[in-house]
Order: structure tokens, then sequence, then C-alpha cells
């Protein structure tokens, strides 16, 4: 297994163990072998891929060798968790999802943690459920830099800088011809950029939204001024009657965490707010503000456990290999995030 720095504290919860680390920077490898006391090292991820003490690969790395350390894993017989992104264009994710039908199935599990937060699929979706006509929804994601929670949070990794000299080229040859795929051809600065910021803070949300409410209609409004991006949904509620969903995303120096999705009814309105994943320990909570049966308005909120959302997907994960539990966010489910990228990346281009 490969655990970056979010992931690894919380692999040690009895079920599983790091037998095989892999990194391009061998003072990388060098330092958490020996700070994890892990067997095995190396700078060929095909050691990891082959070696027959592991039994599921973590993908953690760039987006741009995804697929090809994914199908290198399904094709070794191996189980994958696979970070989000699954990739960055359709074709690419098409191809994991071939190989993965190739190796049997129920093989790759999307790393989707905001999805396996208790508060998330116990109270909230339960709240919105109970919503009888869905009027108006917000996806909002506004944080400030990373390094503002990581450096100040215990969590923040030694960096190292040893790189082989071809890996920076062999990152941007994958690169040209993801933007190439997912854009049909020529790709401007800004479309990467926008590619870019979706397949990181983007997918967090847009895929919470899916399972929340399901898939839009139609997107009929994009903005993409970098490092701000927001787009208008077109959805239908059980009604049958159209409503819109407001996305609003961006990344700028103000060090705060707001993300956040709400679904607004005509009596009542669930919120759910994620707190940063740096630190630790600290709450997600759904939040209900409703007309109660005696006119007055009331509010409450819901916490369903302390748990880390990456502790519960890894264990929802262990379930999934050992005891042969349907995995939610499949290669099909996160096929659905490029799909949507890509209405988005096609309205931007018509507004142009």
């Amino acid at each position: 297994m490969h655990l970056k720095y979010l992931h690894w504290p919380n692999a040690d919860i009895g079920s599983f163990t790091v037998v095989s680390i892999c990194d391009i920077s061998q003072q990388t490898v060098d330092h958490c072998a020996w700070k994890f006391n892990v067997p095995h090292k190396t700078i060929q991820p095909l050691e990891v891929v082959q070696n027959p003490d592991v039994d599921i690969i973590f993908v953690l790395t760039a987006d741009e060798f995804h697929e090809t350390l994914c199908v290198a894993a399904l094709e070794a017989g191996k189980f994958v968790f696979i970070e989000k992104p699954i990739s960055l264009s359709i074709p690419s994710a098409e191809r994991i999802i071939a190989a993965e039908k190739a190796a049997g199935g129920n093989r790759v599990f999307v790393g989707y943690m905001r999805r396996y937060a208790p508060s998330f699929t116990e109270a909230f979706k339960r709240e919105v459920a109970s919503i009888p006509k869905i009027l108006y929804a917000r996806s909002r994601d506004i944080v400030g830099p990373n390094s503002h929670f990581v450096n100040q949070s215990g969590t923040s990794p030694v960096k190292f800088f040893d790189f082989p000299p071809n890996s920076r080229q062999e990152r941007a040859n994958n690169l040209d011809k993801l933007i190439g795929e997912a854009f049909g051809g020529s790709a401007t600065d800004k479309d990467v950029k926008f590619c870019r910021f979706l397949g990181s803070l983007g997918s967090h949300d847009l895929s919470l939204m899916r399972e929340a409410i399901g898939f839009p209609e139609s997107v009929c409004g994009v903005s993409a001024n970098e490092p701000f991006y927001s787009a208008i949904f077109n959805y239908r509620n059980k009604s049958g009657e159209p409503f819109a969903v407001n996305y609003e995303s961006g990344i700028d120096n103000v060090p705060r965490f707001d993300a956040h999705l709400a679904v607004y009814g005509e009596n009542k309105t669930v919120s759910i707010q994620y707190n940063t994943p740096y630190v630790k320990g600290l709450p997600i909570v759904v939040k209900v503000d409703e007309l109660n049966e005696a006119g007055e308005a009331s509010s409450r909120e819901i916490l369903s456990s302390f748990e880390d959302a990456y502790t519960v997907e890894l264990k929802t994960m262990y379930a999934c290999v050992v005891e042969g539990k349907p995995i939610k966010t499949t290669p099909e489910d996160a096929l659905q995030d490029l799909k949507l990228f890509d209405l988005m990346y096609k309205q931007h281009a018509r507004q142009s």
C-alpha cells in the first residue's frame, strides 16, 4: 500500500498492515519506511504491484498516473483504492472500468471520503429524503490555503525533492493526453486550470451533490475565473417541477473552510457543513431549520459521529474487500463526475 499522510494514520484501525510503499523520491520512501517501520520500500511502482504480500494497492499519485497504475494493479489481481478524481478524462475512466470488468468486478474503490462521513450517510440523507418538494439547493466550497491547516495540525509531511530527471516530462506527457481527451483536442491554459480544479476540490462537492439529489438535467451557466468557479444546474423535484442548484467554489488566502451542501424545501432546510480534513476529529454537523407544527421557527443540529471520515471510508473498503460488500464509490460512479465536468466545459465554451 502507498498511503499519503491523510490516509496513513487512519489505516491503523486493526484491519490494515502497510507492507510496501513507493514514491518517485528515494528520500521520501526512506523516511516513511523508517518512520512507520514498513518492511518494503521502492521507487519502482511495479515492485509494489507485483509484490505477493500486497492485497490492495492505494493509488494516491498525481492524477496523470491514476489510470496506468490502477490498470496495472488490476491486471496483477489486486484490489485498488484510487483517490478521486479517478482520472481527468472520460475515455481514461472507461479504460479503468474495462480493466476492472476483466478482473472480475467489484475491485476498485474510489476515495470520496466526504460521502462516507456518518453525518452525511445517516442524518443528512435522511433529513433531505423527508423534504416533499425541493425548491433550491446550494453547493459551496470556498476555502483558504491547505498549508494554513496542515502546518498547524501535525499532519504536515516532510518534503523531499529528489525527483528523477524524466519525471516531469512523463507527467506532462500524460497530462497532455488526458486534457486532449477531455476537451476533444486543443485546450487553453484556462481549460487546463478548470479541469484541474474540478478534479481536485470540485469532485468532492459535485460527487456529494450527485449522491444527495441526483444528476442534473443540464447545466445552464458556468463561470470559470481562476481561482473561483461557479455553475447553475437544472434539476426536477419529486413533483416534476424544476429547481436550480447553485455551485460555487474557490481557493483564496483567507484561512477558512466553508464547505457545505444545503437543500431547501417549503418548510424545511437541511445543510451539512464539512470541516477541514487536515485537523482530525473536527465535527461534521447537519443543521435543520424548519417551520414546526406550531408555526414556530425551529432549528436543530445533528452530529452522527466524531469518527473521522477517512477512517469510516477505510473500514467500509475493508468490508467490500473481505466480505464482498458492494462498493458505493465505483469507477462507474466516478465516471458520472467526469460526465458532469464535460457538460460544464461545453457550457462554458458556448458562453465564450
